[in-house]
């Protein structure tokens, strides 16, 4: 398939590389405002640069649009006229309103999906298997402070990946959110058909953490998303008081994953889903479910009351 993308920030450079880099691919064409960084780009992964959206959706069958959020909504409306195949990174708007508005001029006929892409990393799908009946589950999502520029605040530019997990893996249903925190770090307890649900992302951590964690009856399941690795925790064997410690056994469990680039396993379900005219397993309706969740959160910062 002949594919471009439009933008080519810190995101864009790696749909970029990652297409040209997928046999599925025949053609890779770029586009930015930034000329001199498309050429960079382009040169560095044979792409093609063009000049203008416009020209560049002449020669391509799907887009990648990896502009800053509050520019999703226009490029996307040029992709859509065009009838071209629209994957639209994270969050798919810059409000749900704005997302729904969007979405009432998409085409039908082409595959439109949306870059959650933690949705891909394996662990995910292997807890999915492990967990039945989770007691507690938390997620952690900080970052050190970066210059990239998002337009977003830290619920919709980190927090909206574990968001999407918990409400479109784990709980379908409605919860009920307690949140509190600002534009860089936010806290939130989520209640999940009972189960209660914590999150928490930061852009002033010292610390990189991309984690989950969840309690059941008997054992402890815990996944890192960076390493992807998977550890669960049986309850102990045994306890007992050793020179007047206390001691007890667990029975550790290193679950094998089959580690992989998630956003080349994103793109290359994106291409196939295209070709074959079938539905993005992030869908457009899922990503505006997320960005009501995370405005409910956003709107928990102002409404807190002293005690």
């Amino acid at each position: 398939m002949d594919v471009g993308v439009i933008g080519v920030g810190t995101m864009g450079r790696n749909h970029v590389r990652v297409y040209s880099e997928l046999k599925t691919v025949n053609h890779l064409g770029v586009c930015d405002m930034n000329a001199e960084a498309a050429a960079t780009i382009g040169k560095q992964h044979g792409a093609t640069v063009y000049p203008s959206v416009e020209e560049l959706l002449r020669h391509v069958d799907g887009v990648s649009i990896c502009v800053p959020t509050p520019f999703h909504a226009k490029v996307a409306g040029q992709v859509f006229a065009a009838k071209k195949h629209t994957f639209i990174e994270k969050p798919i708007c810059a409000t749900a309103a704005e997302a729904r508005t969007l979405m009432t001029g998409a085409p039908k006929g082409i595959t439109i999906g949306v870059g959650h892409i933690e949705r891909f990393n394996p662990i995910v799908a292997e807890i999915k298997k492990i967990v039945t009946k989770p007691l507690y589950i938390e997620m952690k999502r900080h970052n050190p402070a970066s210059a990239r520029v998002t337009g977003s605040s830290v619920v919709e530019d980190l927090m909206i990946h574990d968001i999407d997990i918990i409400i479109n893996v784990f709980f379908p249903n409605p919860c009920h959110i307690y949140s509190v925190g600002n534009a860089d770090l936010c806290s939130v307890l989520m209640e999940c058909g009972g189960v209660p649900v914590a999150l928490s992302a930061s852009r002033k951590a010292s610390k990189k953490i991309r984690m989950i964690y969840i309690e059941e009856e008997d054992f402890t399941v815990e996944g890192d998303f960076m390493s992807q690795e998977v550890t669960i925790y049986r309850k102990p064997g045994r306890y007992q008081f050793e020179n007047e410690r206390y001691v007890q056994e667990n029975i550790i469990e290193k679950v094998m994953v089959n580690k992989v680039e998630p956003l080349k396993v994103e793109l290359a379900t994106f291409i196939d889903c295209a070709q074959k005219h079938i539905p993005f397993p992030v869908t457009p309706e899922q990503a505006i479910r997320n960005l009501v969740v995370s405005e409910q959160i956003r709107a928990g910062f102002a409404t807190r009351a002293p005690v």
